[in-house]
């Protein structure tokens, strides 16, 4: 006797609970096994003989995978691809009821050698409480199981992978996902039609990150299902700077003694964490609707509305697809699902068994199979028609669909080279072989399992919502796992995620730019202070953990900054108020020297002009042309050359100045305060051109010097906020020396220029020269100081205003009064008006002498003959003996000659 062609179904349950162990056999070539949780949870007792557990609550997702599978099966077998290999799939589905104990029973069916098909039994003439397939006598031989799709649960995938193994029987996962399970070395025989956790919790952490949500719960399950899913989640929120505030695990099974009190604790901690907004969850639907139902409750004790526990809920795929009635008011709920495929053909399916009775034959004459039908209709509360009604649970219909076309792909494949037919004659190991080499088609796409044996397809994102009294599941994005990003199904404004763009989740409010995160030892790295970033450190984005020091050869930044400033690159520049008037001044200088050359060189055979210095006055207003010049070269962005010149010309143009007027302090001294004794030596001596060639060369040698061993430079001086563009003297003991030998010249001058002081209006050069040379010292001796203690910008300026000052003083003492004398005094620069002023002051002067030699004079006779000793020429005060010309006569040539040169 063959086992029937078509679905025997073999209904067991207790009493009148309608707790039972579904099973089902589709015979055929190459047999499949089907494992699926179509029952919630198994009854435990007390009992310490060994007995089997009672199904409780029918899962009636797991009942649309098993239909899928019954619907793919049927499909394939009727393709084409099957028809020409004269090959059929074979089909037995164990129910697990979600628990790991049953599941190894079931698996050990399916491993068994000589395994028999289970009688055609009814559910009327079932009534042993405790009956399983094993204890039927009327069964027959069958081919072994040579794949199984399977198991939901990672737990249970994980248990009987282990099983599976040691027989190389290739294992299909619809829905497991932990990661664990794609590692080849310790499950070499597992396959699945969907990504792994990995994947899962790394789109939930990318879509966290992009709504910037930090501070987040998590609710999971025991196992190890749960257990990877938390670590992976963990691991991946730690690289992207994500918080977990609490981890709440609950029991695998609602069975468990103290699943209330978990449930309840996980609530309160929900509850007692208002800044977590969202929270992640990996848990079993079951536990997720009583999760839902106590936070109603504990919010409703506290006296507060349901929004108090309102909150965004990620759901895994374990439980994004569940009816979702008891978590109305609990906020927005996130689902992954897997990715979907067409359905229609599994529609028509379902319509054709909604619509088979007990009694009638139904499109496939499979009477045992509408009897099972019938009992999903009546005794189970009509779960065929809830489904039809509501969604179909398309993701998990596809993923099934895909496991079946695998294994039909292979084993064609396989059958090709050799007999399927013959019982032994086909391994389970090369059924796995040719799954890992071949490709296989649905939907018209190819498809082949990677080298960690999943098909990573990515997930489609869901949000959940009720809608006129009714479930909302709406697709609105899909996530890409190659690069981790996410299409907007409908990236209008109508996309339910923009509900989402306000919801705030985190521990602490986020730190602008300018400030950074100071974490207190012992808290978590998402609950932290706001601390402004210091001077010279910057952070440009929100919620950094420290600030970015700025590159402070050339940037700046102040405390609190979002980014550094480039310094400022500062200098005396041209636009600057104070160097523009510092430049008015030097232009000024130059025009009144040429206008002041000029005029002399019209008036230079007058007395004035002679007086003066003749051409020395020419040399003195040439070189202060120059050291005009060189005042402006404090001005501007500093070069080298510039650094350089300025000081050169300044200091070889002064000191030519200073040489001639030193020259006419000495001619003057000459001519009236040295001992006549002493005239005819110090007049061979007293040689103009030489002495200022010789006071010139000493500078000249001095500044050679200063170039050649160590010059001045341009330099960059890094300041707070600004770069000064400055020049460097190079050697300040040269500085120094230059400066100091100008001083030294000057002061000779004022010393000489002192002594003679006293000379009449005309000849009198020495109290100009006194007053111009005081005023340069003074102005020097002020800018040491100055030029020691200002740095800056206007450092450059101060020694600018000091030659200015020296420029102007020398050409306002020396030569505005005679411009003034030339063009307004036109009768005093006449050479009449000059013998008249040297005759009044040579007579006073020999009086004065007279008086100094004789004593002071008792009576008008000694007055009186001195005056006539004066007029005849005579000397005062000589003897008799004395010969040559008289002394005032000696003193008028003198001033004569000191008026041309």
């Amino acid at each position: 006797m063959k086992c029937p062609v078509t679905v025997t179904l073999l209904l067991l349950f207790r009493g009148v609970s309608a707790a039972v162990r579904l099973q089902a056999v589709l015979p055929g070539d190459i047999m499949i096994g089907g494992l699926f949780p179509l029952h919630e949870d198994v009854e435990r007792n007390a009992s310490f003989a060994p007995n089997i557990p009672q199904c409780v609550r029918l899962q009636e997702r797991s009942v649309v995978r098993a239909l899928a599978v019954i619907c793919a099966v049927q499909a394939v077998n009727a393709a084409p691809l099957m028809v020409n290999a004269n090959l059929t799939l074979g089909l037995w589905i164990q129910d697990s009821c979600s628990d790991v104990g049953t599941a190894l029973r079931a698996t050990e069916e399916f491993t068994r050698e000589g395994t028999h098909c289970p009688q055609n039994t009814t559910a009327a003439n079932t009534t042993a409480v405790n009956t399983t397939a094993s204890e039927h006598q009327d069964t027959e031989r069958r081919q072994p199981v040579m794949a199984l799709i399977g198991a939901a649960h990672s737990e249970m995938s994980i248990a009987i992978a282990r099983q599976l193994t040691l027989k190389m029987i290739p294992q299909i996962s619809y829905s497991s996902t932990a990661a664990i399970l794609s590692d080849k070395s310790r499950f070499p025989a597992f396959l699945r039609t969907i990504p792994n956790d990995l994947h899962q919790t790394g789109a939930m952490v990318r879509l966290l990150s992009l709504f910037h949500w930090s501070w987040v719960g998590m609710v999971t399950t025991d196992g190890d299902y749960g257990r990877s899913a938390l670590d992976s989640f963990l691991s991946q929120t730690a690289e992207n700077r994500i918080c977990v505030a609490f981890k709440s695990i609950l029991p695998g099974s609602i069975a468990h003694q103290n699943i209330h009190d978990e449930i309840r604790q996980a609530a309160v901690t929900i509850y007692n964490n208002p800044k977590v907004k969202v929270i992640v969850s990996f848990a079993k639907p079951t536990l997720m609707r009583y999760l839902f139902a106590e936070l109603r409750r504990q919010a409703l004790a506290a006296g507060d509305s349901v929004h108090a526990v309102r909150r965004v809920w990620i759901a895994s795929d374990s439980w994004s697809s569940m009816n979702l009635n008891e978590a109305e008011g609990i906020g927005h709920v996130i689902g992954f699902h897997f990715k979907m495929g067409n359905t229609e053909r599994f529609s028509r399916f379902l319509s054709r068994v909604e619509e088979a009775s007990g009694e009638r034959e139904d499109t496939d004459g499979s009477p045992e199979l509408k009897r099972f039908y019938g009992r999903l209709k009546g005794e189970e509360g009509d779960v065929l028609g809830r489904i039809l009604r509501q969604e179909l649970h398309t993701d998990a219909v596809f993923s099934v669909e895909m496991a079946v076309r695998a294994i039909a792909h292979a084993a064609v494949k396989l059958c090709q080279e050799q007999d399927c037919r013959t019982p032994g004659a086909v391994q389970p190991w090369q059924l796995l072989r040719a799954l890992w080499m071949e490709e296989f088609e649905l939907g018209g796409k190819w498809y082949r399992f990677d080298q960690r044996g999943d098909i990573n397809l990515g997930y489609d994102v869901c949000m959940w919502g009720i809608r006129d009294g009714g479930n909302i599941h709406e697709t609105v994005a899909e996530y890409h796992p190659h690069n981790r990003s996410f299409t907007s199904k409908n990236p209008g404004a109508n996309n339910p995620l923009r509900l989402l763009k306000n919801i705030v989740s985190r521990c602490s409010n986020s730190c602008e730019p300018g400030q950074f995160k100071k974490t207190a030892e012992g808290q978590h790295t998402c609950c932290y202070e706001c601390i402004n970033c210091t001077e010279n450190y910057y952070s440009n984005h929100t919620d950094m953990d420290q600030c970015l020091s700025c590159d402070t050869d050339g940037e700046w930044a102040p405390g609190g900054s979002a980014a550094c400033i480039p310094k400022q690159e500062v200098f005396f520049c041209w636009n600057n108020a104070f160097a523009i008037v510092l430049l008015v001044l030097s232009a000024l200088g130059i025009v009144l020297a040429l206008l002041t050359s000029a005029l002399f060189l019209h008036w230079r055979e007058t007395p004035v002009v002679r007086a003066a210095g003749g051409p020395l006055s020419q040399v003195i207003l040439y070189s202060l042309i120059v050291s005009f010049v060189s005042a402006m070269l404090f001005v501007g962005r500093p070069n080298s050359l510039q650094c350089k010149a300025r000081q050169v010309l300044f200091g070889i143009s002064f000191t030519v100045c200073v040489s001639c007027i030193l020259v006419k302090s000495l001619q003057i001294l000459l001519a009236f305060q040295f001992n006549p004794a002493l005239q005819d030596p110090l007049r061979k001596l007293y040689q103009p051109y030489v002495i200022v060639s010789a006071c010139v060369a000493v500078q000249v040698a001095t500044c050679i010097s200063w170039l050649v061993l160590k010059s001045p430079f341009n330099r960059v001086i890094n300041k707070s906020t600004t770069l000064l563009q400055d020049c460097h003297e190079g050697s300040y003991i040269a500085f120094g020396v230059m400066l100091g030998y100008i001083a030294l010249l000057a002061f000779v001058c004022f010393v000489c220029a002192f002594k003679c002081r006293k000379l009449p209006q005309q000849y009198n050069e020495a109290r100009f020269i006194t007053f111009s040379m005081l005023l340069y010292l003074i102005s020097w001796l002020l800018f040491i100081p100055i030029y020691v203690t200002t740095s800056g910008v206007y450092l450059p300026a101060v020694e600018m205003v000091v030659i200015l000052i020296s420029n102007y003083g020398i050409l306002s003492c020396h030569f505005f009064p005679k411009c003034y004398v030339i063009l307004f005094k036109k009768d005093k620069n006449t050479r009449s008006a000059f013998r008249k002023t040297l005759y009044e002051y040579t007579s006073k002067s020999t009086g004065s002498i007279s008086s100094s030699e004789n004593g002071f004079v008792s009576n008008s006779a000694d007055v009186e003959n001195n005056n006539v000793e004066i007029k005849r020429g005579a000397t005062p005060g000589c003897t008799v003996s004395c010969t040559g010309p008289s002394q005032d006569s000696r003193r008028r040539r003198r001033l004569r000659r000191s008026t041309s040169i």
